[in-house]
């Protein structure tokens, strides 16, 4: 059984950076997928970023492209979020999650496994 433990997050200025991170435990996910989502409030959750098994592959939404970076280190069976230039509407809840199938998965059915979410506030 795969567990997804993230850390990270909290009070983050507009224009500031901020890294989460996703640890499994339980099991490997060198031959997972990983993504990240987030649910504002009020919104559905949506997706933000993923990157394949390998990490040769990522997969952004638009929403974010050239301010947050998707990285892994298998070794670690951690997955990274870098997000930087950040704005008020970038404040959510987020979501680490593993698809079994290895792939950069950008739809939530794809992944069978999800974290316990972060929350993450940007301020103005």
């Amino acid at each position: 059984q795969v567990q997804l433990i993230q850390s990270g997050g909290g009070l983050v200025q507009a224009g500031g950076s901020v890294r989460l991170s996703c640890a499994a435990s339980g099991r490997t996910v060198r031959g997972y997928g990983m993504g990240w989502f987030r649910e504002a409030p009020g919104k559905e959750r949506e997706f933000v970023a993923a990157i394949n098994w390998s990490g040769g592959n990522t997969n952004y939404a638009d929403s974010v492209k050239g301010r947050f970076t998707i990285s892994r280190d298998n070794a670690k069976n951690t997955v990274y979020l870098q997000m930087n230039s950040l704005n008020p509407a970038d404040t959510a809840v987020y979501y680490c999650a593993a698809s079994a199938t290895g792939q950069a998965m950008g739809v939530m059915t794809g992944y069978g496994h999800w974290g316990q979410g972060t929350q993450v506030t940007v301020s103005s």
